[in-house]
């Protein structure tokens, strides 16, 4: 076992590591002022961005549901690492190499995880190479028949498995992997006659996370005498949840981004064709029905806080398309976007409508989109007999439901006059039908406890701060401090971290601030500063450092956080004088001497003040 890393790389490590562009893997931030971004909480699942980043400070912030961390937490928690795993993929990444203080290096095992994704990356690897081999000729023939040559095979990661009973195993072990290690990572499987290759003679796709590492794979069955599923993946793995996974979002995701559209298809070549053909937003579910993981996932990559996004659905036509539809849209309400259906003509997929009509005919299935609510309908609809009477009662129960659930209460109206047209029913009986089916809905009951318990008390927050003007300024005041701590200076920060408050959670962050001024805006001054902070405050702490401050313009940053904190300074100045003139006015006149001494003061005390204002 390799010993710790030395702290002094540890810090190199997180003053090079840009925490925006680590978390910008996992969602999509968008500018929130000077040094200031934001995006959906990848912790918890919200509708409008609360969770907001300080590169500078090197921190993150939610305001939602309070998680906030440095770089490195931010690793933990989303990919279940390690500390020194989380540390070791950031060095690797900046290209640092670190040193261990009771150990030559990091060890042959220094973390399961990375052992499961270094065995999947080899994996990868191999099958890649396999490809080309003589026994592969089936699999480049299947990926020729649909369209997709060498280059397009390569784009993917496509690879074959060869036939043969542990050609992988004997190519992994060699490599210095572990029997178990592969087991683990989903690579093997456990048979009565031992442990054996998971995938033979089949081709296979490498299934990467959003960040672009290899966490599973899909293979499909090439050969007639291939007794077992048609598409076998990679099964649950430390590393690979299908639930949580799509296909192709590595590759989609900046487009997902920009373009704010997600086209969601079936299987791994309709995603290689889509991309192919221009459609560079589709992903897959890889084995696993759509589900609210990936509406999750999909959320917060296109930053889906407005009602502009749009999440298109490929179906196919049959039952098992049909079903699959009515699945998605039964989680249709969790996206802010609108929700879309197409369905290719023919009942081709995409990629067989991609290899039958070309890439044009891809990219205009995109413009023969439906709403999702009146694709489902038609699949209701089209269950009963509307030339009877009992027929279209019965459509018209199982419809208005439907109808009734659209969140958007602007367009229920007009899918009320669809649905009645569609059933040949009077408009007013359609309309009576959805209103009793809303009415009917369930309630949900408010089970938080009662505020003021003291069980439940949460951590002091910006938003539990009195609004009188003497604790926004030392609100304001420290959040200057800690975002932009060299552009104030360390004069400035030192005087004001030493001036009076009135609100006692926002001083003691000050004494927090003032016990660490010896290592001023030094790497990792918040987070000793965070360290420090007593528990119930440290929320508030976290708040202040990723907040937005009013000023925009590079210039107008600079001044205001100058002239704030010089504002709480002079606040202190001025108490400080009336304190002294106070004393004045109560002193002995005969005292000469004394008065001397607290004119002389004063004195000192206005011309520090001019001097401070003056800059």
């Amino acid at each position: 076992m390799a010993g710790r890393i030395r702290q002094t790389d540890i810090e190199e490590v997180k003053s090079r590591t840009n925490i925006a562009d680590i978390i910008g893997d996992y969602v999509t931030l968008k500018s929130a002022g000077i040094g200031s971004m934001k995006g959906l909480c990848p912790f918890h699942d919200e509708r409008t961005p609360s969770f907001h980043v300080r590169p500078q400070v090197g921190f993150y912030h939610c305001f939602g549901c309070g998680e906030s961390g440095d770089v490195i937490s931010f690793l933990q928690k989303m990919d279940h690492v390690t500390f020194t795993e989380a540390i070791e993929r950031l060095a690797a990444r900046v290209g640092i190499e670190l040193h261990y203080e009771d150990g030559e290096g990091p060890g042959v095992d220094h973390g399961r995880r990375s052992r499961l994704l270094a065995a999947n990356k080899a994996a990868e690897d191999y099958f890649q190479r396999q490809l080309t081999a003589p026994s592969a000729e089936a699999g480049r023939a299947f990926l020729g028949e649909r369209g997709f040559d060498a280059q397009a095979a390569a784009r993917f990661g496509v690879g074959f498995a060869p036939k043969g009973w542990d050609n992988l195993q004997k190519h992994l072990t060699a490599a210095g992997f572990t029997r178990d290690e592969l087991v683990t990572a989903g690579l093997l499987s456990q048979g009565d006659r031992g442990v054996y290759d998971r995938f033979r003679g089949r081709l296979v796709w490498p299934i990467r996370d959003v960040t672009g590492q290899t966490v599973g794979f899909g293979a499909r069955r090439l050969f007639d005498d291939d007794k077992g599923p048609k598409y076998l993946n990679t099964p649950e793995t430390p590393v690979y949840h299908k639930a949580q996974v799509l296909y192709g979002l590595d590759i989609a995701k900046r487009d997902i981004s920009r373009g704010n559209q997600v086209v969601v298809v079936e299987g791994y070549t309709d995603v290689m064709a889509c991309h192919l053909a221009g459609i560079t937003t589709a992903v897959a579910t890889c084995g696993t029905a759509f589900g609210v993981d990936h509406i999750k996932v999909i959320r917060r990559i296109m930053g889906d806080d407005s009602r502009n996004g749009e999440v298109v659905f490929t179906f196919d036509p049959d039952a098992a398309g049909q079903k699959a539809a009515l699945r998605a849209f039964s989680e249709e309400k969790r996206f802010a976007a609108q929700t879309y259906v197409a369905v290719a003509p023919a009942g081709l997929d995409p990629c067989d409508l991609r290899l039958k009509r070309g890439d044009s005919a891809v990219r205009r299935l995109l413009e023969m989109k439906e709403p999702m609510f009146e694709f489902v309908i038609k699949q209701v609809l089209s269950q009963y007999n509307l030339d009877t009477v009992e027929g279209r009662v019965g459509a018209l129960r199982a419809a208005a439901p439907i109808v009734s659930d659209i969140r958007d209460a602007s367009l229920r109206p007009g899918y009320t006059r669809v649905l009645a047209r569609q059933l040949g029913v009077d408009l007013g009986e359609v309309q009576r039908a959805v209103r009793s089916s809303g009415s009917q809905k369930p309630h949900g009951h408010d089970t938080r406890p009662p505020s003021g318990d003291p069980q439940t008390e949460r951590p002091v927050g910006i938003a539990d701060l009195p609004r009188d003007p003497s604790t926004r300024l030392e609100r304001d005041a420290l959040m200057a401090i800690v975002q932009h701590p060299t552009v104030i200076g360390e004069d400035l920060v030192r005087d004001a971290v030493h001036t009076g408050f009135t609100n006692h959670p926002l001083s003691v962050l000050r004494d927090a601030i003032a016990a660490h001024m010896d290592t001023f805006a030094a790497t990792g001054w918040f987070q000793a500063i965070s360290d420090d902070t007593p528990e119930p405050y440290r929320d508030l702490l976290h708040q202040l450092g990723v907040a937005p401050l009013p000023e925009r313009g590079e210039r107008e940053l600079e001044m205001y956080v100058r002239d704030v904190t010089v504002s709480l300074i002079e606040r202190d100045m001025l108490r400080r004088k009336a304190e002294l003139l106070g004393s004045l006015q109560r002193h002995d006149p005969r005292d000469s001497e004394g008065s001397r001494t607290i004119q002389q003061k004063l004195v000192q005390l206005e011309t520090e003040r001019r001097r401070l204002r003056a800059g």
